[in-house]
This record gives structure tokens, C-alpha cells and sequence, in this order.
């Protein structure tokens, strides 16, 4: 009996139909007649109910668990700790995993990766996450401005067309920090810090996992006999625009690269530019460093010995065994000469 009158904790919620929106989350809890249980899901003929609700409080975990209208296999998923993405349909329900950036209420989007877990069926689409998702913020903006979608359809082309904007946004950014540095990089020399190129590619590499992954959910879906015609043409649709955007990440991916690739090279040129100049003088001192020794030797019988002028004599054979080598050096090309 307590799980029949049953309440979740509800982040938001609302009622579509009738050309109106109707929220159905406020101070007083759900504002539904009555309401607990699988009653949640019964709205008015011909309207949809949007519910999204917070897992981390154990009361959306006992609600779903109890709600009999939904099959099995669906209140598995929803309450599966396992977030990697994936789909299913089942007795002409749909459930799926989507992933999504958290967000923090003190620094805004964060860099963590949270799963989204979503029902739809008849008229009522629940979606589910433990922590803050920024999609679901956006979604919830996009109705507070007066979007409605009229059936299941349309609130999976909602939600899912709001985690590709938010995926497009970082994207964007990403390009654009990419081509500043490049163009930076090839006017003034400027390099850019490793660790925001590091940043950069971790993210890339988040968008890319999230928007194949939604991709791929999006083509089970499509491939599966079962799933509700109504919903067909939209998967379709969402498929090819999260795959496009998915395009943009590699791209980003790969000017991230080419740029990387430039950094090294022109930190190898540098490095070749300071052995060479090394190698030069280490081959110009070598001789005056023999000269040196030989004349640093304690034995009877040293040129120049006891010559008032032994000294010069020794500088000038130290300096003309190096210039001897420096000719050397240039006839052969590795000073640039011919």
C-alpha cells in the first residue's frame, strides 16, 4: 500500500495539452489529484506528462520501483547503477541511458559526466539522473520560454536536440580557442599553455564519447522492429543530427592535433637548432682543447718552452688548429657554405 500512494521527489514536472503548459512541481510538492503511484502517469486524454526526477533521494526509488504500469525490464534500466549508454524497448515502452555533463550550482558546468536515465510511453515521458545535468536545465528553460511538444516524439526531440546544444556550445568554444591559438602560434610565436591544450583534449574526447554513444542508442533504437512508429521518424532525424555534430567534434579533435603536432615541431627545430650550435662549438674548441693539453703536459723538451714568447706562440697554434677545422666545417657544408 505504500508503495500505491508513493511519491517521487520531483525536480520538475508538466503537463502538455490544450495549447496550455501546466507545471506540476511547486513548494506544496506534486500538484496531480490524488496523486501517488501510477497515477502520476495517467494524465488527460490527449496530453503528455513530462516528470523528471531525482534518484538520489530514495523516495523516486521506491516510486519507480512500484510503479506497476511500466515493464520490468524499463524500472531495471531506470534504477540500474550501471550509466554506460544504452537502450531498450519493451512492451511499447522505451528506455534508454543518455549521458550528460553535471553541473554545479557554485561553477556552473563541470567537466564530470552524468547519466540521464529516460521512460517514454503513452502520453508520459519520465526522465532520471543523480545529480544535475545541464540539458536538463536547458530543457527546462526551453519550456519556461513557451515550448511545448505535443507528444513523446517531441520530448525526445527536445531532449535530446538540448544535449546537443549544450555538446555544440563546448564544441564552438573548443574550435575556437583552437583557432586563436593557431593563428596566434603562426603570427607572433606565441605558444599556448600545455595544460589548457591537455584540458581541450580531455573534453574532445568526452563529446566524442557521449555523442557516439547517443548515436549509437539512437540506431538501436531505429533498428529495432518493436519500437513505436510515432517515435521512428524522430529517432531517425535526432540520429543524423547528433551524428553531424559528432563530425564537428572530430574535426575539433583533429585541429587540436595539427596543432599539437605544430608545437612539437617547431620545440624539435629548437632543440635541433641548439644541438647544431653545440655541436659547431664543441667541434671549433676540440682542437685548442688538444692543443691545450698537449702544451699542459709536464715533459722535457716542450716547443716553445723557453721562448719569451712561448705563450702567443701556443695561443696562436690553439686558434689556427680551430680555424683550420672552422675551413673544414664550411667546405663541407655544415656551416651553410659551399
Amino acid at each position: 500500500m505504500l508503495m500505491a500512494v508513493s511519491q517521487p521527489s520531483l525536480v520538475w514536472g508538466f503537463d502538455f495539452g490544450d495549447g496550455a503548459t501546466v507545471r506540476l512541481d511547486g513548494p506544496n510538492g506534486v500538484a496531480v489529484p490524488g496523486g501517488g503511484g501510477d497515477d502520476l502517469l495517467d494524465p488527460k486524454a490527449g496530453h503528455l506528462r513530462w516528470l523528471h526526477v531525482n534518484l538520489a533521494d530514495q523516495s523516486s526509488c521506491r516510486w519507480i520501483a512500484g510503479l506497476s504500469s511500466l515493464p520490468e525490464a524499463v524500472r531495471d534500466l531506470i534504477l540500474s547503477p550501471d550509466g554506460h549508454q544504452r537502450a531498450l524497448v519493451e512492451g511499447g515502452y522505451v528506455a534508454c541511458v543518455l549521458h550528460d555533463f553535471e553541473v554545479d550550482f557554485a561553477r556552473g558546468e563541470t567537466s564530470r559526466v552524468g547519466a540521464l536515465q529516460v521512460a517514454i510511453g503513452p502520453g508520459m515521458m519520465i526522465t532520471a539522473r543523480h545529480h544535475p545535468l545541464h540539458a536538463a536545465d536547458v530543457v527546462k528553460r526551453r519550456i519556461d520560454a513557451g515550448t511545448r511538444p505535443a507528444d513523446a516524439a517531441g520530448a525526445l526531440d527536445l531532449l535530446v536536440t538540448s544535449i546537443a546544444a549544450v555538446a555544440a556550445t563546448s564544441t564552438r568554444t573548443i574550435a575556437a580557442k583552437v583557432q586563436a591559438s593557431e593563428d596566434a602560434l603562426l603570427a607572433d610565436g606565441w605558444e599556448p599553455d600545455q595544460r589548457d591544450l591537455v584540458a581541450l583534449r580531455r573534453r574532445t574526447v568526452q563529446l566524442h564519447r557521449q555523442l557516439s554513444g547517443i548515436r549509437g542508442v539512437l540506431l538501436r533504437l531505429e533498428e529495432d522492429e518493436d519500437l513505436p512508429p510515432s517515435l521512428l521518424s524522430a529517432v531517425e532525424r535526432l540520429g543524423q543530427r547528433v551524428a553531424a555534430l559528432d563530425s564537428d567534434v572530430v574535426s575539433a579533435q583533429s585541429d587540436l592535433r595539427l596543432l599539437r603536432e605544430e608545437l612539437d615541431l617547431q620545440a624539435q627545430q629548437r632543440t635541433n637548432r641548439n644541438l647544431y650550435v653545440l655541436s659547431i662549438l664543441s667541434a671549433l674548441l676540440l682542437p685548442a682543447t688538444l692543443v691545450t693539453g698537449f702544451f699542459g703536459m709536464n715533459t722535457a723538451g716542450m716547443p716553445f718552452q723557453h721562448s719569451p714568447f712561448g705563450t702567443l706562440y701556443g695561443g696562436l697554434v690553439a686558434a689556427a688548429s680551430a680555424g683550420a677545422v672552422y675551413l673544414w666545417l664550411r667546405r663541407k657544408g655544415f656551416l651553410g657554405g659551399k
